[in-house]
């Protein structure tokens, strides 16, 4: 017996999730910033990217999402939590020094160049991307961030997933009678 398909919209709920989940990360991150004293360095930057993006996707569903749509947007957000958890990845091994970082941000004893005489002259230290600033449990905010992108994005697999089409039925849902 199949079940009947459910007449509620669950893409803007979804959306919503999202949407308070990468609030909260990003407001996580610029309170850290402005009353923690943390200065971040290019790559907390650079990670900051993929939330902003999760977020404006979010607004957009909110106001003309479609439920048939659920399961690529779903698939939309679980690829943009990859590209932010390969952004922490790569943080998190600049930081544990397994493989060199950008060479703006990254501690090194070699010949000062141009850059790093400018900085000296003007009086500015880099905030370098190879030594946490803050760490809790031993996982700094790179860390923090790797598991809050690979968490998420494996709950927007989970939505893809289940929402699906099924293969022999390309105009009905999962469950849809």
């Amino acid at each position: 017996m199949a079940q009947p398909a459910l007449p509620i919209d669950r893409i803007r709920p979804f959306a919503g999730i999202v949407l308070a989940i990468g609030a909260v990360v990003l407001g996580t991150a610029l309170a850290s910033q402005y009353w923690g004293g943390l200065a971040p360095c290019e790559l907390c930057l650079l990670q900051r990217w993929p939330w902003d993006a999760a977020i404006a996707i979010a607004i957009v569903v909110l106001f003309v999402g479609r439920e048939p749509a659920l399961p690529w947007v779903a698939l939309l957000f679980a690829l943009v939590f990859s590209v932010s958890a390969a952004f922490g990845l790569y943080h998190v091994g600049v930081e544990q020094h397994w493989w060199a970082g950008p060479t703006a941000c990254t501690a090194g004893g070699g010949a000062a160049t141009v850059e790093e005489l400018r900085r000296q002259i003007l009086g500015t230290q880099p905030v370098l991307c190879d030594q946490p600033a803050w760490t809790l449990f031993g996982i700094s905010l790179a860390g923090w961030n790797l598991l809050a992108s690979l968490a998420v994005a494996a709950g927007c697999l989970a939505v893809f997933w289940r929402n699906r089409r099924p293969a022999g039925a390309p105009g009905l849902r999962r469950g849809a009678a």
